[in-house]
């Protein structure tokens, strides 16, 4: 748990210094600090569950990468798309090892309805169109990121299930805010909800790995 409070304290300060309550430069050090500290809780969970870890450290480091990435807005947006991107994938990979992708695929079509309206009603007219195929792409992959985990849930009841399907959905939810801040006037105080949801999406991840006092009991 000291691991858990310390990342919280590094999300913290990033998120002042993001508003400027803090010096600026503390941003350069706090966010990768508090993933990197995630990713410290996360190392020695799931030792019986190989493939389900490997995946899952594999979405942490591309996370960090993003992260990293998106600490200059504007020359790390592509490159920290990808990044995301790649995480998605390979946090769907750590949930199929423990589910079959896509069955019911009823998470799917209901994620894939609010994201299509969202982009529709609120996010289209002001993407620039160079960005728009990239954009489509990353949702989509978000989209069945976020349906997989509750697809899971679905199946098994289990809380390393319910677990996936929150932080899916906490991601869904970060990613969208990040897009109406960026593509359709702004939200207040975006970072502050932004950045709790993408770390607290982090730790549910995370929390679908058994810890090692849960493989003694």
């Amino acid at each position: 748990m000291i691991l858990l409070v310390l990342a919280a304290l590094c999300g913290a300060v990033f998120i002042a210094a993001d508003l400027a309550l803090l010096p600026a430069a503390l941003r350069f050090a706090a966010k990768p600090a508090a993933t990197l500290l995630l990713m410290a809780w996360a190392w020695p969970r799931g030792a019986q569950q190989f493939l389900q870890r490997r995946w899952l450290r594999v979405g942490l480091v591309f996370s960090l990468g993003g992260d990293v990435a998106l600490l200059w807005p504007e020359q790390g947006f592509l490159p920290g798309l990808v990044s995301f991107l790649l995480a998605h994938l390979a946090f769907i990979r750590s949930m199929t090892t423990q589910s079959r992708f896509g069955r019911p695929p009823w998470p799917f079509i209901e994620y894939a309805g609010l994201a299509g309206l969202l982009i529709g009603l609120v996010l289209w007219p002001g993407l620039p169109a160079d960005l728009r195929a990239s954009v489509l792409v990353y949702v989509a992959v978000l989209v069945a990121m976020a349906g997989q985990g509750a697809a899971w849930w679905l199946q098994a009841r289990s809380p390393a299930a319910g677990f996936a399907a929150l932080g899916g959905a906490a991601f869904l939810v970060s990613d969208s805010l990040i897009a109406i801040d960026r593509f359709a006037g702004g939200v207040p105080l975006a970072t502050v909800w932004i950045h709790s949801l993408y770390w607290l999406s982090l730790a549910l991840m995370i929390s679908a790995l058994p810890s090692r006092l849960a493989r003694w009991r």
